[in-house]
C-alpha cells in the first residue's frame, strides 16, 4: 500500500513538472505586432507637410507610381491600404519582385470612398529578408506630396522592419515597373500593413 501511493505521488509530481515544462515552452513563443511604415515615412521625409490634389489631363491614360523597399526581416503583407481624391473603382495595385523582375500580386480594389483611407484584405504575400520589392498603383487621381522646403530627401528611410529605397514613376497606363525616380516628392498615397514571421 505504501508503495502504491509513493508511486502516486511521484505520478503527480511528474506530471506537474510537465505541465510547468509546457507553460514555460508556451510563454517562449515570440509574438509579432502588425505595422505599417507610410506615417513614419511621410515624417522622415517632410511629405507630410505640403499636399495637393493632382488630376492627370486627358493626354495621359495613368500613372504608374510607388515605392520601393526591402524587408529587413522576414515576414508578410496582410493588408493593402491607399487614399484617394476620387473614386475608383478599378484601383490596379502591383506588389513586384525586383530581385526577379516578376510582378508578385495584382490586386483591383474599388476604392469607393475619396479622401479616406481605404484597407484591403488580400491573401498573404510572403516577403523574404533583404530581398527587394516593389508596390505601385495605377491611377489619373492622386495626392501629390513634399516638403516646404522643397528640398530632396535622402534614401533610403528605414522606418520598424522596411527600408524605402526609392520613389518611382512612370506616365502610363501599363502594367509596367516604373523607372524614373524622384527625391523631392512622393506622390500616392499607397501603403500595406506587414507582420514580421520569425
Amino acid at each position: 500500500m505504501k508503495n502504491y501511493i509513493k508511486n502516486i505521488g511521484l505520478l503527480f509530481i511528474a506530471m506537474g513538472l510537465f505541465s510547468c515544462s509546457s507553460d514555460d515552452d508556451t510563454n517562449n513563443e515570440t509574438t509579432f505586432t502588425e505595422e505599417n511604415f507610410f506615417n513614419g515615412y511621410l515624417q522622415a521625409t517632410g511629405f507630410d507637410e505640403e499636399i495637393e490634389i493632382v488630376e492627370l489631363p486627358n493626354i495621359f491614360d495613368g500613372s504608374e507610381f510607388g515605392l520601393d523597399f526591402t524587408p529587413k526581416v522576414k515576414g508578410k503583407i496582410t493588408a493593402l491600404k491607399v487614399k484617394l481624391p476620387a473614386v475608383n473603382p478599378t484601383l490596379r495595385i502591383t506588389i513586384w519582385n525586383k530581385e526577379t523582375n516578376t510582378i508578385l500580386r495584382t490586386e483591383i480594389v474599388n476604392v469607393a470612398t475619396a479622401n479616406s483611407e481605404l484597407s484591403f484584405d488580400i491573401p498573404d504575400v510572403e516577403l523574404i529578408k533583404d530581398n527587394q520589392y516593389a508596390i505601385t498603383m495605377n491611377t489619373t487621381d492622386y495626392f501629390s506630396r513634399k516638403n516646404t522646403a522643397d528640398e530632396p530627401v535622402n534614401y533610403p528611410i528605414v522606418v520598424g522592419n522596411i527600408q524605402i529605397n526609392a520613389f518611382k514613376f512612370n506616365f502610363t497606363a501599363s502594367q509596367t515597373y516604373p523607372s524614373e525616380t524622384g527625391d523631392d516628392f512622393y506622390d500616392g498615397d499607397l501603403s500595406f500593413d506587414f507582420i514580421q514571421t520569425e
